[in-house]
Formats: C-alpha cells, structure tokens, sequence
C-alpha cells in the first residue's frame, strides 16, 4: 500500500471511530431518575433505627463522664469569645438558676452517658428519648412551622441513601441500607461540654445516624454530630459517638438534668507531692 493510500485508510478509520463516540448507545445511556417516593418516611426507611440504645464510652472519657475543671476546652476550635464564656461560666450561678439543662442540648445530650429509646411518632415524625435529662427530641420528615427557640431547637430529616457507580457506562445502582441526616436550628443556647462550654442561638446542629450489625459484637448506632457556630467556633465541630443496642428495657433510668461539680486543678506543686 502506497503512503497516501495508508493515509487516506488511517483518516477513514479515525473518522468512523469519532462517529462511534458521538452516538448515543444504550449501554452508555443513563436512565432517567426515578420519580420521587411519597410514602410516608416510616414505610421508605432504608434503615431500622428503633429500640433501645446505650452509650459506649470509649473516648473522651474525661470530658463525659465527669465535669472537666473550669476552662478546659481542649480539642474544641472555640474563638476569643468562645474560650472568654469558658473561662468564666459559673457552677454555682447555673445551680441557683436552674441552668444544668444547658448541657443537655443536642450537640451536649448525644454526648452524654445516656440510653437512648428511639420509636416513631406518626408515620413521618421520629422521636429519640434520653435518660439523661428526661429528654426527647423529634425529628420531622415533612416541613413544620416555625416556633420560639427551645433547648432542643427544630429538627428536620430525610433518608439518605449512597449511589454506587459500576463502571464508566454502567447505570448508578443504589447500595444496601442508608443513614439517617438531620438538620437542627432555632436552639436557645447551651453547652458542648458541662463544664460551660458554649454554643450560641445560632448555632446549625447536622446529624448523621448510621447503624451495623456484627454477628460478634451485636447492632451499633454511630451518630456523627457537626456543629456550626459563628458566634463561638471558628470552624465546625465534629464529633463522633457510638450507642449499642440493648435487647432489653429494664435499665431505663429517666433523670432531671443534673451536673456534678467539675474538677478542680490542683497546683503543680501539690501534684508533685
């Protein structure tokens, strides 16, 4: 074959490759979304979150499971304000006045060693009990109106499920299970630890609930909390805890709000001794 004839067949065959490309084949076509679910949120749940849950303590011990001293906010992006409230938040003031369930706000309660019961309240609203503090907060799949502020805000909520692509022209499949997101606003203030740690009115609370199980370690509950508050952190919190799941009910133990005295500091030199 001469040079231009071997030319002229390579330019041939790039040509056709291009149209190839540019038609629209049925593998490579994706399929058009699927019209929006309109069943109630019970009946659409991807997961099963109901029943009783306890908190597993495994980290952050000292900032949990008693009340860390007076200014310790480690580990926490709090700004100049933020450490100021810190520094000077009163034990006994929040006593006289009735103040401890400012620990028992969203970002504070999840942290809390607590048990957790969580059901349905009608076939969109899910409602999540805690001991500690005697507290419930409802979680809202369809739009609500708006109302004052409170200690455990307004908390709205959808179903999250993860797409999953298998290849460059295969069709997003949806993957197995999913989570629960949730979005609270209109908080009055509160604390991120109990030590007076605070978030502001306008703080944003996200949610992410997601569940397993393990044949040796039974059903766990992760719920990872992101908080964002542009009036005492400079950038959002993000804190992870993890509940188990109970097969009884017998060790629920409702309590007030309550605060144990935090720790005091001792001097280096005393610490030495």
């Amino acid at each position: 074959m001469s040079a231009h004839a071997w030319r002229a067949a390579a330019l041939a065959a790039a040509s056709a490759a291009l149209v190839l490309l540019a038609r629209p084949t049925a593998v490579g076509a994706q399929p058009p979304p699927p019209p929006p679910d309109t069943r109630p949120a019970r009946e659409r749940a991807p997961v099963d979150l109901t029943g009783q849950w306890v908190s597993v303590i495994t980290e952050d011990w000292r900032w949990r499971m008693v009340t860390p001293p007076v200014g310790d906010a480690a580990s926490i992006p709090l700004n100049a304000a933020g450490r100021a409230a810190t520094a000077a938040w009163d034990f006994d003031k929040d006593r006289r006045e009735s103040g401890f369930c400012k620990a028992f706000g969203p970002p504070g309660l999840i942290r809390q060693p607590t048990r957790l019961r969580i059901d349905w309240q009608g076939a969109d609203t899910l409602r999540m009990q805690f001991d500690a503090g005697n507290q419930t907060r409802l979680f809202y799949f369809t739009p609500q109106p708006g109302g004052e502020r409170s200690l455990q805000g307004d908390s709205t909520a959808n179903w999250f499920r993860q797409t999953q692509s298998r290849g460059v022209f295969a069709a997003n499949t949806p993957a197995g299970g999913g989570s629960l997101q949730a979005r609270t606003t209109n908080l009055t203030p509160g604390y991120l630890r109990p030590n007076g740690v605070p978030y502001s009115e306008n703080a944003t609370v996200k949610e992410f609930f997601n569940s397993f199980t393990s044949p040796e370690a039974g059903t766990w509950l992760i719920v990872t909390t992101v908080v964002s508050d542009p009036e005492y952190l400079t950038t959002d919190l993000i804190m992870s805890t993890q509940f188990k799941k109970e097969t009884g009910r017998s060790r629920w133990n409702p309590h007030a709000c309550d605060i144990a005295p935090p720790l005091v500091v001792r001097a280096a030199n005393e610490e030495q001794r």
